[in-house]
């Protein structure tokens, strides 16, 4: 029998599925909104860009073996409640999201997450081999199904995605479910808590993973600097959990990894409070403005504790789509994220919003 290169590929790591970033702008367009990719819409930290600029002289040696500054300085962000040993950097969110499933999943382990969600804790995982168990969100509110998770946990149940606010949905899961969740959820498994958007949320029972960190629970808070920071473009994103288990996966952490402009941005953005306080009030003023114009237009979405909206659109999605890309707003379809026929919709600066309300007042005017 004649073998082909084929024959030694990873059965796991055929393609199902793959995850597809948003739309990068048509060249051919003068004017657009991008409001598809979840990005800062005040642009990038002033201090991250003039550290950047500082670093440009280095570029010719290599950047810090190690992240100790950048751990150093998410200590001082934390006020000290945590120590440097528990953080762990990466070439964004993504990356320690398969640095995380790198150091804990075998072939035949079981992964567990909620569609609607973020395509890479899917993706990622089968890379490894996992078995993936999807137990969805509960509509028609996009909230967390406890008890099925719980149902759901079995010997070979190593990781449980968790995301609040929740992309795509906007979502979040409110501290009395998390603290419910916690007490009962077996000690051998490990809690990976995406909180990307928690600066946006601003619900009163909102709670990142500190708290839990804190009392020793086996849980991982992953942030990433390409929301709140404005440094998309950069790819560096972090986590942080208990000692132990960030002393664990530090074993996989390649020297050198963090580029030397990405590690004085980083540190940049930190400092720079002005710019976090003015990007999460841009947000948070947009927030109001958008849901009151999808109230006044008849667009069904749902409350968002984050820097988008999901809506039910009033036409096919990729209709809709198209239709408001006419009008110059670039927004995301998502059916790819487990919500076929949805869209979500970035909130922009005020100029931004602006085109966006009108732009559906348009389609909504034709549509009747």
């Amino acid at each position: 029998m004649k073998k082909t290169i084929e024959s030694i590929f990873k059965s796991h790591l055929v393609p199902k599925e793959v995850y597809k970033g948003g739309k990068n702008i048509p060249a051919s367009l003068k004017k657009i909104y991008k409001l598809s990719s979840n990005e800062n819409p005040l642009g990038t930290s002033p201090k991250a860009v003039v550290a950047m600029k500082a670093a440009l002289d280095k570029i010719d040696v290599y950047p810090d073996q190690t992240d100790i500054r950048l751990r150093e300085a998410l200590v001082k962000d934390f006020n000290e409640q945590l120590s440097a040993d528990q953080f762990i950097t990466g070439n964004s969110g993504s990356e320690v999201i398969d640095m995380i499933l790198r150091a804990f999943i075998n072939e035949g382990d079981e992964v567990i997450y909620s569609n609607p969600c973020f395509l890479p804790y899917s993706v990622f995982s089968r890379w490894y081999g996992a078995e993936q168990i999807d137990i969805k969100l509960k509509e028609p509110d996009y909230s967390l199904d406890v008890e099925g998770i719980l149902n759901a946990i079995t010997e070979r149940t190593k990781i449980i995605f968790l995301t609040s606010p929740n992309n795509p949905t906007g979502t979040y899961i409110p501290k009395p479910v998390l603290d419910d969740f916690f007490n009962r959820v077996p000690k051998n498994i490990v809690i990976v808590f995406d909180e990307v958007y928690r600066h946006f949320a601003d619900a009163e029972d909102y709670v990142t993973a500190l708290p839990y960190v804190l009392e020793e629970h086996n849980v991982i808070g992953l942030n990433s600097f390409s929301k709140t920071y404005g440094l998309a473009g950069q790819r560096i994103g972090y986590c942080y959990t208990t000692a132990t288990i960030a002393n664990y996966i530090r074993l996989i952490h390649k020297p050198f990894l963090l580029p030397l402009t990405s590690i004085e941005a980083a540190i940049g953005a930190l400092n720079d409070t002005e710019f976090i306080e003015e990007t999460v009030k841009t947000v948070l003023e947009g927030r109001t403005f958008i849901a009151k114009a999808f109230d006044e237009l008849g667009i069904k979405y749902w409350p968002s504790q984050a820097n988008f909206f999901i809506i039910d659109p009033p036409l096919p999605e990729m209709e809709f789509t198209d239709k408001l890309m006419d009008e110059g707003i670039m927004v995301r379809p998502v059916s790819q994220f487990g919500a076929p026929g949805m869209v979500r919709i970035t909130i922009g600066n005020q100029k931004a919003n602006e085109a966006l309300v009108n732009a559906l007042r348009k389609i909504m005017t034709n549509i009747k």
